[in-house]
């Protein structure tokens, strides 16, 4: 198989592999040849965004050139059972089909602290907010829209605003967004 597939801000990772990104380091072997369009990236898994990572690495080999040391750094305990998983998921994997090898370093781990935030910034509650549609009027998906754009609530105060002032009415956007995306179950706090 040789198939290009472009890999946005997103990257889903089944449940049973969550183990693998409270380590820090981790790969993830996909079928295909993947291309990252960003450097960082939103963990998701069973359901909700569990981390945010940086791609570190990104490697391409064939089937048959895969050993056991990179089966062993993905979780498993062999080449062979490494195949064995990619058949599972894909389907119909032989030895000449490429696959890419993702190496990640989670920046954050997403979810409840004692401060009462999720561990994101701003910026990032917006993107995931324009992602899963959470419920705003027009004004609101705006402002959300600015601040990705932007990456600064200073800057979108001052564009939208005209003054510093306005970062208070950003900043209620962004505790809306956010608490909308807890209720959708979009980010556990539990």
């Amino acid at each position: 198989m040789h198939r290009v597939v472009y890999l946005g801000r997103h990257l889903m990772l089944k449940s049973r592999y969550m183990d693998k990104v409270g380590n820090g380091k981790f790969t993830t072997i996909r079928l295909g040849i993947i291309r990252p369009r960003y450097r960082e990236v939103f963990i998701h898994s069973g359901g909700m965004v569990v981390a945010k990572a940086r791609i570190i690495g990104t490697t391409y080999k064939r089937v048959s050139e895969l050993t056991d040391a990179d089966a062993v750094i993905d979780g498993f305990n062999s080449k062979d059972e490494l195949i064995r998983e990619l058949r599972r998921i894909y389907g119909d994997v032989n030895s000449n089909d490429w696959v890419t090898i993702l190496t990640l370093e989670v920046v954050k781990l997403i979810g409840h602290r004692d401060d009462g935030s999720v561990g994101l910034s701003p910026v990032d509650i917006a993107r995931l907010a324009l992602r899963y549609n959470v419920p705003v009027n027009e004004e609101e998906r705006r402002v959300l829209t600015e601040l990705v754009n932007e990456g600064s609530v200073r800057k979108v105060s001052m564009k939208l605003f005209g003054s510093l002032r306005g970062r208070y009415v950003v900043r209620r956007i962004v505790r809306r967004a956010l608490k909308h995306l807890i209720s959708m179950g979009v980010i556990n706090t539990g």
